[in-house]
């Protein structure tokens, strides 16, 4: 088959029509390393998709695979029903965008733009590219050069001249990453904005938990192959499934806990004689033993003594602090286990600043505790190292 010609269309599944991007038992295996171990993933059309993980996670591996430019060990890869996985790249209803944006250098922004219309012969180019510029605010550099540009310009030209050609779901990899923060931090909003606007599947691969939370609807962490977990940004960051998500989005305390009592709705768990409880349908794991898990911004200091009942409440001694402008970072050592060390954020409001040596009671509510199983704390650690 040369270039010019086209394939036959896929066939989608009954009942499938219209749906987003679809993978099941996807893997890519390089002798006996498993850069993807059986994925199962299900993107609902017209969504802000994430895949979230750290380097060698498998994530751009996956994407690679959805474009065409890895061939799959197994598994089946569907786009509004109809399996792609044996399409070549140009034969994929999918654009890709990279980092290096991949602009041609001797032609304007407009001809960029207009590369794949041209090529393909189709109608209203003139057109389709002035609304993608018009899209980005750009119409008046249409005329420039990408050298022209500011970094976070050609960035945009990139997204635009991927979507004039109408994908049905375009692939982001990583196309913040050379960007200054501040600038990338404008452009997630741009990109959420565009991706709201035009309608289209975006999935985007990212290494930055921020990133990936200010702009997917629908994250999944990645690590070492696998699918940790899927979910809203609100629900992963609040209700870790595993330690490695818990670790990976944010900071988190794990306390070593001994479960005491349970029923339908709450668990009571022992922290060296301190009674602690959560929700019964926050804690993931089996058994007696397990890890206790808290935000470090879900706590508040009180006065030795002082918390307010009806809270979780541990007595300590602040052994660190950290001014960082906005809040207070405290490291506190519970006096129930002199090992333990629980980390606080503590916004510079009013509050003043609690000195190093002070003692205090830390205390939060019930419903912001999770449970995971035993030694979670030691996968945590690998998370936070790893992001």
């Amino acid at each position: 088959m040369t270039a010019t010609q086209t394939a036959a269309p896929a066939q989608a599944l009954p009942g499938e029509e219209g749906s987003g991007l679809d993978i099941r038992g996807l893997h890519k295996h390089y002798g006996s390393f498993r850069a993807v171990d059986d994925i199962d993933l299900a993107v609902p059309e017209g969504s802000f998709f994430a895949l979230l993980g750290p380097s060698g996670c498998g994530k751009t591996t996956t994407l690679r695979m959805v474009a065409g430019l890895e061939e799959p060990t197994s598994g089946e890869i569907r786009i509004g029903g109809a399996e792609i996985s044996h399409l070549r790249p140009f034969q994929r209803p999918v654009n890709t965008v990279f980092q290096s944006y991949a602009l041609f250098p001797h032609m304007t922004i407009f001809e960029n733009v207009a590369f794949g219309l041209r090529r393909r012969r189709e109608p209203d180019i003139d057109r389709r590219v002035n609304e993608m510029l018009e899209l980005v605010e750009m119409s008046h550099l249409a005329k420039r050069k990408p050298t022209q540009l500011s970094g976070g310009q050609q960035q945009r030209i990139a997204v635009v001249r991927a979507l004039v050609n109408k994908p049905k779901v375009l692939l982001l990899d990583e196309p913040l990453g050379a960007l200054d923060l501040k600038l990338r931090r404008q452009l997630q909003l741009e990109l959420k904005r565009i991706q709201g606007e035009v309608g289209i599947t975006f999935i985007h691969v990212t290494h930055d938990q921020e990133e990936a939370m200010t702009m997917a609807d629908t994250i999944a962490v990645l690590n070492k192959g696998k699918v940790e977990q899927v979910g809203a940004p609100v629900e992963l960051y609040e209700n870790p499934r595993s330690a490695f998500v818990a670790g990976f989005l944010g900071q988190t305390n794990l306390l070593s806990v001994n479960v005491i009592s349970r029923d339908a709705s709450t668990v009571a768990v022992d922290f060296h004689g301190v009674r602690l409880t959560m929700p019964a349908d926050r804690l993931s794991a089996s058994g007696t033993a397990v890890e206790a898990g808290v935000r470090p911004e879900k706590i508040s200091m009180a006065d030795l003594g002082q918390a307010p009942s009806g809270m979780n409440t541990i007595d300590g001694t602040i052994i660190d602090a950290s001014f960082i402008g906005v809040s207070t970072q405290y490291v506190v050592r519970a006096v129930a286990d002199a090992e333990e060390e629980v980390a606080v954020f503590s916004q510079n409001s009013a509050t003043r600043i609690r000195q190093v040596g002070e003692q205090v009671s830390l205390h939060w509510h019930p419903e912001h505790t999770f449970g995971l199983h035993e030694g979670a704390w030691i996968e945590a650690e690998a998370a936070e190292v790893a992001s």
